[in-house]
């Protein structure tokens, strides 16, 4: 039971974005995340769409997982500067 280091999540691994701007008819999300593949290699997924309905998504496979939230923080950073907002930042 106390054999095995705690490893704290000190990086998401997931991230959920939403972008709502009524003047333009605008309701967009983007979803990211990290999860481990059948190839002991690691997968970082990202959704996106109109909200409401079924959006597209792409799958980029990583070596290991700190490559995978390494992208995943890039990735986000690009998306808040293009005016998405979490949930969590309302």
């Amino acid at each position: 039971m106390f054999d095995e280091p705690q490893q704290l999540d000190v990086f998401p691994s997931s991230v959920d974005l939403k972008r709502i701007d009524p003047s333009l008819n605008m309701r967009r999300f983007y979803s990211i995340s990290v999860q481990p593949d059948l190839f002991g290699g690691v997968s970082l997924v990202r959704e996106w769409g109109r909200i409401g309905y079924r959006g597209q998504m792409l799958l980029e496979r990583h070596d290991d997982e700190g490559r995978a939230v390494n992208a995943l923080m890039k990735l986000s950073a690009t998306k808040k500067r293009r005016g998405y907002r979490s949930s969590l930042e309302r």
